[in-house]
């Protein structure tokens, strides 16, 4: 093998199976395994069939999801040697109307607990973000936006828009969401960082088993999320310490159920 055609920025070696060069096999692999949990999630999603905006969103989530990592894990990096670096694109731009998706989710269920106008400042500004990011991430060809966009729409969208329903009515899958976000932070934490265990587990691999088991959360969530009626919102609904604390509670319960099983 010509060792510069094949050598990648990670540093993991590329290995051949049946004569077929695999660039960054193990980042492929995670790659893939992400792609496996959002058809997994969406399927059982497609079984569930919860009817409203709020679910068909979700099943759009995993769907898009799926098709990029898959795109991004055979693109980006198997063959990437092959197709060149700008065929990282279709599995990054479509990751963007993944992001879009779960926002959408996120701001139609919050509409009960936010007000009419703000809602559809978010809708507005939920096309105007991925147009604009998309735009830059064709022209400059650099990841860093799809991480901004990302941490925008996860982080400023569908994080304290899941707080806030569950500060107002304490609605399970809200909860479930909004801890996912918090611990799919740890993905950006390694690849920034660049911290990994192995040349053969590195920081790509890391961010995207962070991905896979964020997603699998996040098909948790979206089973518990239940069109919110007016009695579901509660008069007293606490302070914001009050329910970070039930929270957190609720995930202790969670992981003493989930040893007593």
């Amino acid at each position: 093998m010509d060792n510069e055609r094949f050598q990648s920025d990670s540093g993991q070696p590329t290995i051949e199976i049946f004569d077929i060069p695999i660039m960054e096999p193990m980042v492929t692999f995670t790659d893939l395994w992400i792609t496996g949990v959002c058809l997994f999630a969406l399927f059982k999603l497609m079984k569930l069939n919860k009817r409203g905006k709020v679910h068909q969103y979700m099943r759009w989530y995993f769907g898009i999801m799926a098709l990029a990592t898959f795109l991004g894990g055979v693109l980006g990096h198997a063959f990437q040697y092959a197709v060149g670096l700008e065929w990282k694109l279709p599995g990054w731009l479509i990751s963007m109307l993944a992001v879009m998706a779960v926002e959408r989710a996120s701001i139609m269920h919050a509409k009960p607990v936010i007000n009419d106008k703000f809602g559809k400042f978010l809708e507005v500004a939920n096309v105007v973000e991925l147009l604009t990011f998309a735009v830059i991430t064709f022209y400059t060809l650099n990841f860093f936006f799809i991480q901004v966009h990302s941490a925008y729409g996860l982080g400023l969208v569908v994080l304290p828009l899941h707080f806030l329903v569950y500060w107002r009515t304490r609605n399970e899958g809200s909860r479930i969401f909004f801890l996912s976000v918090l611990f799919a932070t740890l993905a950006a934490f390694f690849y920034t960082s660049e911290i990994g265990l192995h040349t053969w587990f590195n920081h790509l691999d890391l961010a995207h088993t962070v991905m896979a088991i964020s997603m699998y959360f996040f098909y948790r969530g979206a089973r518990k999320l239940e069109v919110l009626k007016p009695e579901d919102i509660k008069e007293d609904k606490g302070s914001f310490g009050d329910a970070v604390r039930d929270s957190l509670n609720g995930l202790k319960k969670n992981f003493r159920g989930e040893r007593l099983h």
